[in-house]
């Protein structure tokens, strides 16, 4: 099957554009699923929990005074680990959203352990946050083919994983009659690949400057406002938290609610915007090599 692009979307009230920040507070879960001998590197674990001690309240901080609301993807380790400020996003009235219970990619695992790990979060978050998300985040982006039938299965509205669109689209969930919403992400709207540095474990040693990622990120913006596009900023508090960074991202965010013809909203809005318009879903099949 050739796939197919993603139609055009029309956004509300004659806006150009959509787009949302969105947080995962890995904290210390992004870590341990890789190296679990990093539990016992307090210097690590110390740099992990900076985003779920400092970051996060400095971070919406600045949300509620640019009048934004943010999608945050929440492993279940960081709610039960970090619930006090769990609770101030909610109470922020920001979205709650899945990302695994301790950061498990679901690629490369079966559709039962994968299961276990949704689980496993949705019951962290309901009893942490009080909420059951209705959007998914795959940890690292690494979603699985059974994912979709998985999420949808679960009553999961949105997943926000695959980048092969600049639109939000339907995506088929084979052997079902429902459907999910895809909102596309990038790595390029991604601050990992600019400030994330940990010895032995991740990043290049190269940590740009805040200015460099923000003219990365702004250039991204402005292209996707031409374009129609939605643009979806993912951001680590552990990373975007620190003051020079959080300023910088408070600049892109001023100039995405300033600018007065994007759509500023979280995940679920523009999910849910996506499933009114009644799009004809897509159907991603893997390729087979051999053809």
């Amino acid at each position: 099957m050739t796939p197919q692009p993603a139609q055009p979307v029309v956004w509300p009230r004659g806006r150009r554009a959509a787009a949302c920040f969105s947080f995962d507070v890995d904290a210390e879960s992004a870590v341990l699923h890789e190296h679990p001998q990093a539990a016992h590197r307090m210097s690590v674990m110390s740099h992990q929990s900076y985003g779920p001690l400092v970051g996060v309240p400095r971070l919406l901080r600045i949300l509620d005074r640019r009048g934004v609301r943010g999608t945050f993807f929440v492993p279940g380790f960081t709610a039960r680990r970090y619930p006090d400020t769990v609770r101030a996003i909610v109470d922020g009235g920001h979205e709650i959203a899945h990302h695994g219970y301790l950061h498990e990619p679901p690629a490369g695992v079966d559709a039962g352990t994968e299961a276990g790990h949704l689980d496993r979060g949705l019951d962290a978050l309901e009893a942490v946050a009080g909420v059951r998300p209705v959007g998914y985040r795959a940890p690292m982006w690494e979603l699985s083919y059974h994912s979709p039938r998985l999420l949808a299965e679960r009553g999961f509205l949105y997943d926000s994983s695959l980048m092969d669109a600049d639109v939000p689209y339907e995506l088929a969930v084979p052997g079902g009659p429902s459907s999910l919403v895809e909102i596309p992400v990038q790595w390029a709207l991604d601050d990992w690949e600019q400030y994330c540095y940990l010895p032995g474990i991740s990043g290049s040693g190269l940590i740009e400057s805040p200015r460099k990622a923000l003219e990365i990120w702004t250039l991204e913006f402005e292209a996707m406002r031409r374009e129609g596009g939605c643009f979806v900023m993912t951001s680590h508090p552990f990373l975007s938290g620190r003051p020079s960074r959080a300023a910088a991202l408070d600049e892109l965010i001023a100039r995405a609610v300033d600018s007065g013809d994007t759509w500023v909203a979280p995940l679920s809005e523009i999910a849910r915007h996506i499933r009114s318009l009644g799009l004809r879903p897509r159907v991603l099949a893997p390729p087979d090599p051999a053809a």
